[in-house]
């Protein structure tokens, strides 16, 4: 299997202002002068980690990696206004123009898998290939799945749910969106970063296939929990910003893209079946149907998408 190429850092991290509010922190790791690749981090709201950049040979590959509108190191923190889906394919192209780049990768995950079929379908000349992990389609199944009562997630990870429910009244439970919501805009501060820790607790421990029920999960930073639930609550009422079913009733715009789809058999945050669905829509596409949970750091997960990237580039570098 393979594994993570070793650990590097950006040759280059600059800010770029895309309006009169926000500014993105990008990143270029690798290459400068190799095979263009984008890097779509989750959540809505997740932000970049190191171990992002290692999915790409960076003797081949020039990588760019960026904080999206009120994740990470993007600014202004945790801000929703002009934070939209359209917002941020507009800010992939800005950051393509910036940088000079004709033609790229397109490498996305969960919610980034999302925002990688939301730009590649609406920039298709833009995408020299795309890859994809964890397949979020922003249906209402999908949404309802992992964020309430009668969605499903309860029921396979009782013990993490319990303690998600627990912070909602009883009266309230009927839309746990709209509660946690809220909460999360709160006007008592400590009220604000509770919601959020429980929202993130529920989401950041269910990511992997061996699952601890009381370990605290990858979101447990404060910062990173409230930029998280924060933006997936807000994303998440709006419907990802999505008409129904837009994404695989536009999927003919991009079948002619190399395309490889990851995804772990038990992944309990984006269910199999949505990368089901979207195969069958896209049968140009390679599916790979892993032993793995919802973790881009999961072995299987890691192995398939380094392989994907390393295709591409062997055919384009």
């Amino acid at each position: 299997m393979r594994d993570f190429y070793p650990a590097i850092e950006p040759y280059r991290t600059q800010r770029i202002a895309v309006d009169a509010l926000h500014t993105l922190h990008v990143e270029e790791c690798g290459n400068p002068d190799g095979l263009p690749v984008i890097f779509l981090h989750g959540g809505p709201g997740a932000g970049l980690s190191t171990y992002h950049r290692r999915f790409f040979d960076p003797a081949r590959y020039r990588i760019v990696l960026f904080d999206q509108r009120g994740a990470g190191q993007s600014t202004p923190f945790a801000e929703l206004t002009d934070n939209t889906t359209w917002h941020l394919v507009a800010d992939i192209e800005a950051i393509r123009e910036k940088l000079g780049i004709e033609r790229w990768v397109v490498f996305g995950g969960s919610w980034g898998s999302t925002l990688a079929l939301a730009y590649a379908e609406t920039h298709p000349e833009r995408a020299l290939g795309i890859v994809l992990r964890g397949i979020f389609l922003g249906r209402e199944p999908e949404l309802r799945w992992f964020n309430e009562l009668d969605g499903g997630a309860a029921q396979i990870f009782p013990e993490r749910w319990a303690r998600f429910l627990a912070f909602i009244p009883e009266a309230e439970r009927g839309s746990m969106l709209d509660a946690y919501w809220r909460r999360l805009n709160s006007n008592d501060e400590a009220t604000r970063l509770a919601a959020a820790q429980a929202w993130s607790a529920w989401e950041g421990g269910s990511t992997t296939l061996v699952h601890e029920p009381d370990a605290g999960g990858i979101f447990e930073d404060p910062h990173h929990a409230v930029s998280l639930a924060l933006m997936e609550a807000h994303y998440f009422r709006h419907a990802l910003f999505l008409q129904p079913n837009q994404l695989l009733r536009d999927i003919d715009r991009i079948r002619h893209i190399p395309a490889t789809i990851v995804q772990g058999r038990y992944d309990i945050i984006c269910p199999a079946v949505s990368a089901w669905d979207l195969s069958q829509a896209w049968p140009e596409a390679e599916l790979h149907m892993v032993l793995a949970g919802h973790s881009a750091a999961d072995p299987a997960i890691v192995d398939q998408l380094v392989q994907a990237a390393d295709r591409l580039a062997d055919r384009y570098a």
